[in-house]
């Protein structure tokens, strides 16, 4: 099976087989209608122009129902039976992708070098709710981070040896999966200026954000992400388990916020914004968003990018003409696909306008702003005139490497700005 087949499942499943009859008697309808009568037009416009899914009924998965135990933590059926849910395995789309070939729990343990029950442990199978009880027994570290804008995202970092199978599940399986070419967060040869390339000198630029990006793929979305990859069912409920977090009951929201309103996203089981998986992940679970948004941004003769949440319009005046039209099928796409729109967020930058994207000023070509290079340049300049000390205000432990870091991003951006930096950094003397 190829990858075009790989996308198609991903995206809309098997298809459905679809009896004669009923396409027979569509043909038959369509002939024994009056021609004089006028069609009606029932589907908007706007309806049309969003790159809709295929509509597919559901299939229900065939139950495989043995009596006796086929393997270590099978599930029970409610005949008494044991649900063996190892039997569908796409062996040959795994071996094109260069995967391991998993289908059962002890496979799987095996692979990450691990003993099952450990591995049971560690992603909470035999807890109450199958979550942590306390913070004490989970296998994150948690720490609130307050937003620019206002409100509180949560860090949840895996812990050691859990972060250890997560950083191999991403180099050994996630990476080998492509995403969609508009996606260029946390991509291989990929970057913020190539998120910002497209948008060059166009006559208006569109941003938006993605709110709680991260917590919005659900555990049942990465099951479905492992399960088109080719592994089989109960694999896929393991490896989804193991890349997603649930918070326990009694966790503690962020101070002064409503604790029950800014924990609702995290009960659920979701991705983690901290743990090495998540991007790659994020990435697998918009290609359906990404893919539709870029057939829109097509059919308005406009370019889309996206760079984790941030999602980037660009075009000419015909596409600045039909902005009105525009941005609503883009909310309708966000919607459908089970996202959520940071409305606050969305702005608009016409060609006359500051137009940065990801960081990257686009109005003529890849640069930094001149508001950060002057103030960069300040304090290289303030740090030789005044001593390190001076310009070092959050107490950053090694500030040289700090400076090092900015100057490096500013070169990468444009290396004539970057060079006067660098310059600039080899005259301080880092005694004073």
């Amino acid at each position: 099976m190829g990858l075009l087949n790989f996308f198609w499942r991903l995206i809309f499943g098997d298809p459905p087989s679809r009896p004669e009859s009923s396409s027979s008697a569509s043909r038959d309808s369509s002939v024994s209608r009056n021609p004089s009568t006028p069609r009606t037009r029932t589907r908007k416009l706007r309806a049309r122009l969003i790159p809709d899914r295929v509509k597919r009924s559901r299939q229900d998965f065939p139950q495989n129902i043995v009596s006796s135990l086929p393997y270590r933590f099978a599930r029970l059926n409610v005949t008494g039976g044991y649900l063996d849910l190892s039997q569908d395995l796409d062996e040959p789309q795994l071996q094109q992708l260069g995967l391991p070939l998993l289908a059962t729990p002890e496979q799987l343990a095996n692979w990450l070098g691990i003993p099952l029950g450990k591995l049971a442990w560690l992603t909470h199978r035999c807890d109450e709710g199958q979550r942590p009880r306390d913070v004490r027994h989970s296998h994150y570290h948690y720490r609130w981070v307050k937003k620019k804008q206002g409100g509180y995202r949560l860090i949840e970092a895996p812990k050691h040896q859990l972060r250890r199978l997560q950083d191999k599940i991403l180099l050994e399986i996630l990476c080998k999966i492509p995403v969609h070419p508009a996606a260029h967060g946390f991509v291989a040869g990929r970057s913020i200026r190539s998120n910002a390339e497209p948008h060059v000198g166009q006559r208006v630029v569109v941003k938006m954000d993605l709110a709680n990006f991260y917590p919005t793929v659900r555990f049942s979305r990465v099951v479905s992400i492992f399960r088109a990859i080719g592994f089989s069912r109960e694999v896929a409920i393991w490896l989804a388990r193991i890349t997603t977090s649930a918070v326990p009951l009694a966790f503690e929201g962020p101070p002064g916020e409503l604790n029950r309103w800014a924990l609702t996203p995290y009960y659920s089981r979701h991705l983690p914004q901290g743990a090495p998986t998540s991007p790659a992940l994020a990435n697998l679970s918009a290609y359906l968003l990404d893919r539709r948004l870029a057939g829109l941004a097509r059919r308005f003769r406009a370019n889309y990018t996206r760079y984790a949440d941030d999602l980037t319009f660009s075009g000419d005046a015909k596409f600045l003409s039909g902005l009105r039209n525009f941005v609503p099928l883009v909310h309708t796409v966000i919607r459908r696909e089970r996202f959520q729109l940071h409305y606050k967020k969305t702005k608009v930058h016409r060609s006359n306008q500051h137009q940065r994207v990801t960081g990257v000023v686009v109005n003529e070509k890849p640069n930094m702003s001149r508001a950060d290079f002057d103030r960069l340049k300040a304090i290289l300049t303030n740090c030789i005139r005044r001593g390190v000390s001076t310009q070092n205000h959050s107490q950053i432990p090694d500030f040289e490497a700090h400076l090092r870091g900015k100057i490096s991003h500013a070169k990468f951006l444009n290396p004539a700005r970057g060079a006067k930096l660098l310059a600039l950094l080899r005259k301080i003397d880092w005694q004073s």
